[in-house]
């Protein structure tokens, strides 16, 4: 079986979705000729046409609102915001209609809508493109957020989110889009789309993470475990809802945690997972919940965001100080 990239992943189940239905359809700024900036829609406009793979003007409001009519009449829409801080001028079409209209109409119109973000740092680009916006989408009551961060869970979580009968935030992390490769077995059986995964076992401290910081955690649980420490991982794959089963579980039986993303840490989903972790299991924490991420500033020019991102040193310093109490 082949290996293939995250990105290849994505473009091939974004391909199956559209063969299994003929109403799932893509638009975006250059998704259709060039493929994308990011290569994922690379030849769909060719084999579906330019009626189902659908070069929008750089308007992202007008990408959205067009898509909320098009679910509105039976289609399921996949929009991709090119990078993840030209969201914005969405977002007002994404909390005040895309995320209420199901909830407005009593449940008489579905939103089988995805939008698709690729997110996140770590790739040398401009102001604007490497933003972490998950926790807004998170806190929008009717949406629903899940971010992929390998090309197994790429292939099948878009289908699965493209299938959904309500509206799907995907993050994307872009700097693992041609980074690893995995095989991925288009006949198994996948995982739900909103569920969390131990993707390494441990004993004395749980890693939780999520998109491009799962890589980074992973590197720190096999970098934790050469200094005698045992550190289980979770990728939590959806953000909202939270799967916390997982979750709660490791820390009932490590009595510690921490949390890592790349956003910035304040009221980002480190303080929600905090807050639960916190509630559900307060007389097994043998230490307070650690939040390791981004500095409360904006994202920084190029050529220091090394500096400004969480790396596998800022992860293994709180895992140390989990310790400490």
């Amino acid at each position: 079986m082949e290996k293939v990239t995250l990105a290849k992943a994505l473009n091939a189940g974004l391909r199956r979705a559209m063969e299994a239905d003929p109403k799932v359809l893509i638009m975006g700024e250059d998704v259709g000729k060039l493929g994308g900036v990011f290569r994922i829609t690379d030849g769909l406009q060719k084999d579906f046409g330019e009626d189902r793979v659908i070069d929008s003007p750089l308007a992202e409001s007008g990408i959205i609102g067009t898509a909320v009519g098009m679910a509105m009449r039976g289609y399921r829409p996949v929009c991709e915001i090119q990078f993840d801080g030209f969201v914005y001028p969405a977002y007002d079409q994404i909390v005040s209609q895309v995320a209420k209209l199901h909830f407005r109409t009593e449940g008489h119109l579905r939103m089988p809508m995805v939008i698709r973000i690729p997110f996140g740092g770590g790739i040398g680009a401009v102001e604007h493109h490497s933003e972490s916006p998950e926790a807004q989408f998170a806190h929008t009551p009717g949406l629903k957020v899940v971010a992929c961060s390998n090309p197994v869970d790429g292939y099948w979580m878009i289908q699965q989110a493209i299938a959904h009968d309500d509206p799907v935030i995907f993050l994307e992390p872009k700097r693992q889009y041609h980074a690893d490769k995995a095989e991925v077995d288009t006949e198994a059986e996948p995982d739900p789309l909103f569920a969390s995964r131990v993707v390494r076992a441990g004993s004395d401290v749980t890693l939780v993470s999520y998109g491009p910081m799962v890589k980074t955690c992973l590197a720190a649980a096999a970098a934790a475990e050469a200094e005698g420490r045992s550190v289980e991982v979770i990728d939590l794959r959806t953000l909202s809802p939270l799967d916390m089963g997982p979750v709660l579980d490791s820390v009932r039986r490590t009595g510690r945690a921490v949390v890592a993303h790349e956003a910035h840490v304040n009221l980002g989903m480190g303080a929600e997972l905090s807050a639960r972790i916190t509630e559900q299991c307060f007389y097994s924490l043998e230490a307070p919940v650690l939040r390791v991420g981004g500095f409360d500033t904006p994202y920084p020019p190029a050529r220091i965001e090394e500096f400004w991102l969480p790396d596998l040193d800022r992860v293994l310093d709180a895992v140390d100080r989990t310790f400490e109490f």
